[in-house]
């Protein structure tokens, strides 16, 4: 992390915000981002976050999600600097308690039931199916990079998926399909005193919101798709559409849902490690993840 691009950052949301030089108290940082709670010299507090592209844009989505009626923290303040956004967030305090299983389902249920917003990139049916395709072509340049070596097992595993993708992403536009979170998890989801907000909206998009619903549990652990039926048929007694249940791509939905939220996330880390954070000295964990995530594709989609 770059420091002297933070304090910058910060010094010039403190020009915007007509405030002189504010404490600084790191609450989490990450190789792309970072959050910090900052105290003015009046006492009045507010979040500091700072990220890098590709995240670069949440400040768009985070106001956005507020005009449409989205419980989300408000954005009083933001700027860019080489690349890198800055912005001062409403300073939602301490959480009474961590989120639960009902409270996920309860604000799926309001995101989801949200107008579609054009200005958000969108993931249908054929971006979808073009995820295992999308990863082949971030392998190739890894490859040309002589990097990656010996992963004839991942490319075999993405040949496959390509070839059954056609099928298996049939279904992509059925209900809910809108907002996406896309960083849909317990953390995610800050329950305070003045009810829920949701927070980290730097990957928001369009799309069918089965893939929210599919990463509310994480990734660490195995796939279980029995635990998702559970999640999914909470959504629709918390208010949510019934056709979140419908079978998509000749697959019951948790399935469908988790296999293809797998794929995206192994697109994802594939690109990050050839673009965004482009360092050799992380490909050994980033094979691992894309190796183990593989096989819970292979697996769920049934391919």
């Amino acid at each position: 992390m770059n420091d002297n691009l933070t304090t910058d950052l910060l010094a010039n949301l403190c020009i915007v915000a007509n405030q002189t030089a504010a404490k600084r108290e790191e609450v989490r940082v990450w190789s792309m981002s970072g959050v910090e709670r900052v105290t003015f010299p009046d006492g009045c507090t507010r979040i500091f976050k700072y990220a890098k592209r590709p995240f670069d844009s949440e400040d768009q989505a985070l106001r956005l999600a507020g005009t449409l009626g989205i419980p989300a923290p408000k954005v009083y303040h933001s700027v860019r600097i080489e690349g890198w956004l800055g912005m001062l967030l409403e300073d939602l305090g301490t959480p009474v308690r961590e989120a639960d299983d009902l409270d996920g389902a309860a604000a799926a249920v309001v995101l989801h039931r949200t107008r579609t917003a054009g200005a958000l990139p969108v993931l249908h049916e054929e971006r979808l199916r073009a995820l295992p395709s999308r990863a082949l072509d971030h392998l190739d340049r890894l490859r040309k990079a002589d990097r990656w070596p010996d992963t004839g097992d991942i490319e075999e595993a993405l040949d496959q998926i390509a070839r059954a993708a056609d099928a298996r992403a049939q279904g992509t536009t059925l209900a809910p399909f809108g907002w996406v979170h896309s960083e849909f998890h317990p953390t995610s989801l800050h329950i305070g005193r003045r009810g829920w907000r949701l927070l980290d909206f730097a990957r928001a998009f369009t799309g069918p919101g089965l893939l929210d619903l599919a990463s509310w549990h994480g990734t660490l652990d195995d796939p279980d798709p029995v635990r998702l039926r559970v999640f999914l048929e909470s959504y629709v007694t918390e208010g949510g559409t019934p056709d979140v249940l419908a079978e998509r791509g000749g697959l019951p939905a948790e399935k469908w849902a988790l296999g293809w939220h797998r794929m995206w996330a192994v697109e994802w880390f594939m690109e990050q490690s050839i673009r965004w954070i482009n360092d050799p000295a992380t490909d050994p964990t980033y094979i691992k993840v894309v190796c183990r995530h593989l096989s819970d594709v292979l697996q769920l989609l049934e391919v």
